[in-house]
């Protein structure tokens, strides 16, 4: 048979052949492949997706809560439609943040493993996984006014008695001046220097008797006035939580916030009005449950405009003896919720502001939404005093005011974040909740630097081990040992072809399980071969010989093949069961590299050896049995050589 006519009869493998050599060199040549939607590739050799081993990354297991359904008394397990949910919400995320392809896997029934080759920041991972951006959307008003008293939260039961006292020793400030002791002593002196016509002098025991009341009255005069509530133990716990409240709006106040502070009204024989005081002008005495409260300034009470009202004693005569109290909380800002959050929203990204260039995220809301901010923009536009505070899993990014109504149902959010936090915040926000609550139990980085030289040990293995094969297979079988050497070369380029199609992350042990596919792949080889030399001993054709020996050689190829097929399902199943990524990638890296080979020593290696019988090759048998063509039979020659 001619060489055009084997062409002929074989043209379709040969075509098939051809194209496979050509998609896997477009497929190894370019590093990166866009096609539309279809992408693979990167920064690898040859765009391969390389596992943790060989380029380092992030390797995270998170366990599933719980779950109490409503009416339900006990939590029940997730199930698997939820555990399904979940991970392709985190693959969603993770793909959609450009931190590379994630290798997740649920282990079990309630836990999921999340391994990222590359991945240099896990905190920015590990945010992006297992966090639930909370967006929500609030009336913030200021200088809202809520009565303590008429609401019951500090009542008149609650107060045991209000009093007018100078200010106590403890609260006085630490350079105010301080009356001695000895304070009477010039009164006494002075007495003594009395002439006697005024009569018998009086003992310095009279004086100072004399004195003291005098120097009381004198030091009264000039003491600070405070007012003092004492409450019941139950009225000073109430009081208590009132303060911490003031405090708490004093702490998280912003810039241009108002904190919170109290108005009080004394209702004693003269109204008396404490107005805005802030916490921190309000004490409690130690070991009582007296409070102190700074004296107001000279506007309200006394004739002759304010004229005393400093003075210890108009301040007792203002409050009396049963003076009654009412305590109006001053709220400087109130956020309130009016149905709008992150539920509503149907699409959140991050661009930058058209004027300020700053990261800005645009939001775009339902029609729920849209309804629900446009009717609160529209109730509040234009006023100076209420505003749509934005939050951000509890945090404020901003409070502004609302110029004219929206109603589009679009909004931005601006928070001097950067552009990468921007597009993070994004993806949680448009990612929705969780639908389980996940806990990190277990985190382990895996150095890169260690990845590398392994990568390069291992290439540096695989090009020795496979050169040592295409010398042996040469000088031993030949004409088809050096068939075998070419159908390897394609062999491996198709292997590779498929792990970046696919893609197959690529770990040391699938590195290794490809190095035992390819000797595996020389071993159907060797079975055909030797097929072939007992049929040409017989007195075959060199033709027949060889579809005679790839025949009989088959069902051996087939068996050991197919049962290593089996051990790799059998392996991948239980690695996926117990999470052994690295039995996994052994396991699937050997799989794909079996059946190539089986292609590649049916298929390839029989069609090229064919061709090669077709030419006056074939008329020297020798170079193509290891034992050479003296033993040859004579028939064995003759009709071979006619028929070329």
């Amino acid at each position: 048979m001619s060489v055009e006519a084997t062409v002929r009869r074989n043209w379709r493998a040969l075509t098939l052949i051809a194209l496979l050599i050509v998609a896997s060199g477009l497929l190894l040549g370019f590093q990166t492949i866009n096609l539309g939607g279809f992408q693979r590739g990167g920064s690898t050799l040859l765009g391969l997706s390389l596992g943790l081993d060989l380029q380092g990354g992030s390797h995270l297991v998170y366990q599933a809560e719980s779950i109490a359904d409503a009416g339900d008394t006990a939590p029940r397990p997730p199930s698997e439609q939820e555990m399904l949910a979940l991970q392709r919400i985190i693959e969603r995320r993770v793909n959609s943040s450009g931190l590379g392809e994630p290798i997740i896997q649920i282990l079990g029934d309630d836990r999921l493993l999340i391994q990222l080759p590359g991945v240099q920041d896990p905190g920015r991972a590990k945010s992006i996984i297992g966090e639930t951006a909370r967006l929500e959307f609030k009336h913030r008003k200021l200088n809202v006014s809520r009565n303590l008293t008429t609401e019951g939260v500090v009542s008149a039961a609650d107060i045991v008695s209000i009093s007018a006292e100078p200010l106590p020793e403890e609260l006085m400030p630490e350079d105010a001046p301080v009356q001695p002791e000895d304070a009477a002593t010039p009164a006494t002196e002075s007495a003594s220097e009395t002439p006697e016509a005024e009569g018998e002098a009086q003992t310095p025991e009279a004086e100072a008797a004399e004195a003291t009341p005098q120097a009381e009255a004198e030091n009264e005069a000039d003491a600070t006035p405070v007012i003092i509530v004492e409450f019941t133990p139950q009225g000073a716990e109430k009081f208590d939580e009132v303060l911490a409240r003031l405090n708490q709006s004093l702490e998280g106040i912003t810039i241009g916030g108002i904190p919170s502070a109290l108005n009080i009204t004394i209702e004693g024989n003269e109204p008396l009005v404490l107005d805005a005081v802030p916490s921190l002008f309000i004490s409690r005495q130690p070991d009582t449950n007296r409070y102190v409260f700074p004296y107001p300034q000279p506007q309200v009470g006394a004739e002759g405009e304010g004229e005393g009202l400093h003075d210890v004693a108009r301040a007792q005569s203002i409050v009396g003896d049963a003076a009654t109290a009412i305590f109006i909380e001053q709220q400087g800002q109130v956020d309130e919720d009016f149905g709008l959050g992150g539920d509503n929203l149907d699409r959140a990204y991050a661009s930058l502001h058209a004027t300020s260039g700053q990261p800005i995220i645009n939001l775009e809301f339902d029609s729920t939404g849209t309804r629900l901010f446009g009717e609160k923009t529209t109730e509040i536009a234009g006023s100076l005093t209420d505003s749509i505070a934005v939050f951000l899993d509890g945090v404020e990014l901003i409070a502004p005011v609302v110029r004219q109504p929206i109603t589009t149902g679009t909004a931005i959010v601006e928070g001097g974040f950067t552009l990468e936090r921007a597009n993070d915040i994004s993806l949680q926000l448009e990612g929705g909740r969780l639908p389980i609550p996940i806990t990190l139990i277990q985190e382990r980085g895996v150095d890169a630097i260690l990845g590398a030289d392994s990568l390069a040990k291992s290439v540096v293995a695989g090009m020795v081990g496979l050169g040592l094969v295409f010398l042996f297979m040469t000088l031993y079988y030949r004409v088809p040992g050096l068939v075998a050497s070419v159908a390897l070369v394609i062999y491996a380029a198709m292997v590779l072809a498929i792990f970046k199609l696919l893609p197959v992350t690529l770990t040391l042990s699938g590195v290794a399980a490809t190095i035992l596919s390819v000797g595996m792949a020389v071993d159907a080889n060797v079975l055909i071969f030797e097929r072939m030399k007992d049929e040409l001993r017989n007195g075959r054709t060199l033709i027949s010989a060889i579809n005679i020996g790839f025949n009989r050689a088959w069902p051996a190829i087939r068996d050991s093949n197919v049962s290593t097929l089996i051990t790799c399902g059998i392996l991948f199943y239980f690695s996926n069961q117990l999470g052994t990524t690295i039995v996994q990638g052994f396991a699937v890296t050997l799989a794909i590299g079996v059946m190539v080979s089986m292609f590649s020593a049916i298929v390839i290696s029989r069609t090229i050896l064919r061709v090669i019988a077709s030419t006056r090759l074939s008329r020297h048998l020798g170079a193509f049995v290891p034992t050479g063509a003296s033993d040859m039979p004579q028939q064995a020659v003759s009709p071979a050589v006619q028929r070329s």
